[in-house]
């Protein structure tokens, strides 16, 4: 009787040890469940690497060429055939709201150091700078290098709150940004605020103090550059000439062409002027920031505040794109470059036409670096 007690006790303390051993591999099991299927985003974790990487993600030139094409103005429908001057100008545009809900409902999150969407730490703020142009200056350009600091944190596509969305109110524009940590800058760019006539004071309203980023670029190249991104969406375009010059004869060139408007930078600038002092102003030169990323982006880590991180060591130049590229992050199978639309060429224009844009943009040139404080050398 005696030893039947103890084989019980002993068969009963087995039993226990086992179902223990059994509930505890139950519990990770479940744990490691529920991470794998990112239930658990919310634990604690590096947000940034140091490195140079924006979250290793190698797939720039597909998802900027996902964001170029989000840039105003937008393709006109497929199919239209434009043999006038008037056709071009006022044909419909496509609906770019649309694009860009597609864009925040894949998760602003994912835009930016690979941040998981489900992830809950820091908070969605109002920009505290933003790159409110020119178009075809270098803005996408920029806006890469400057997401290599691991302080900034900016909303990939181009959310044209000021211009096309302000209906939509703060609120909706606060939740398109990415979630930052106290000391990280928040930002967004869209080239287009530039010359928007309700822009300015629609940031002011916002805040006056907004830290505001313009890349600029010889207004020539840049108005060739912008024929040349739309002529590739719209082959049956007119000549560049014939948009250009109101008249061949007479050599007027026509201000109502945006692409020539868009150059006026001092004009532009008066407007913004209205709302902002200079001192909240930092003029990027776009050619700099090809010959001399670096250097310039130096000046704009200055200005925004930060520590320079971004330097030499992050760029390499691509004879091929005749773009400066960001070297391969570490882990990584290439180099990162803008999409496949960077450094496309551009279409012969006649040598006297471009002479009358030069000749026409002179006086407006000289009053831009008058009012900013700096000669871009265009003239």
């Amino acid at each position: 009787m005696g030893c039947g007690g103890c084989r019980v006790r002993f068969n009963f303390g087995k039993v226990l040890s086992k179902a223990s051993v059994f509930f505890t591999m139950v519990l990770i099991f479940t744990y490691f469940f529920y991470c794998l299927t990112g239930l658990c985003d919310s634990a604690p974790r590096t947000l940034y690497s140091q490195k140079f990487a924006d979250g290793g993600d190698d797939n720039l030139d597909e998802r900027s060429q996902v964001l170029v094409d989000l840039r105003p103005p937008p393709p006109l429908h497929p199919g239209a055939q434009l043999h006038n001057r008037t056709a071009y100008l006022d044909a419909p545009q496509v609906d770019a709201e649309e694009q860009l809900q597609q864009q925040y409902e894949q998760g602003s999150e994912k835009e930016t150091n690979s941040i998981p969407v489900s992830n809950t730490y820091g908070t969605k703020r109002l920009p505290n700078a933003i790159i409110i142009g020119v178009k075809k200056g270098g803005t996408r350009a920029l806006l890469e290098f400057l997401r290599i600091h691991p302080d900034v944190r900016a909303f990939g596509a181009e959310p044209h709150f000021f211009d096309r969305f302000y209906d939509r109110g703060l609120e909706w524009y606060r939740n398109l940004m990415p979630r930052t940590l106290d000391g990280q800058i928040t930002m967004e760019k869209t080239p287009s605020y530039f010359v928007t006539k309700e822009a300015p004071s629609r940031v002011c309203t916002m805040n006056c103090q907004t830290k505001l980023i313009v890349v600029v670029r010889d207004p020539v190249t840049r108005a060739v550059s912008d024929y040349t991104q739309t002529l590739t969406k719209n082959p049956g375009l007119p000549s560049f000439q014939s948009l250009a010059l109101k008249n061949s004869s007479t050599g007027l060139v026509d201000t109502t062409w945006s692409a020539v408007r868009i150059g006026l930078y001092a004009k532009h600038l008066e407007n913004w002027l209205q709302y902002f002092p200079l001192s909240h102003f930092l003029f990027v030169s776009g050619e700099r920031l090809v010959s001399d990323p670096a250097g310039e982006m130096g000046r704009v880590q200055d200005f925004l505040g930060l520590k320079r991180v971004i330097s030499e060591k992050h760029f390499y130049f691509n004879q091929t794109k005749g773009f400066p590229c960001l070297k391969k992050p570490e882990g990584s199978s290439r180099p990162r470059c803008l999409g496949k639309s960077k450094g496309r060429p551009h279409p012969q224009i006649p040598s006297e036409v471009l002479q009358r844009l030069r000749d026409f943009y002179r006086p407006f040139n000289q009053r831009f670096y008058q009012m900013s404080g700096q000669d871009f050398g265009w003239d």
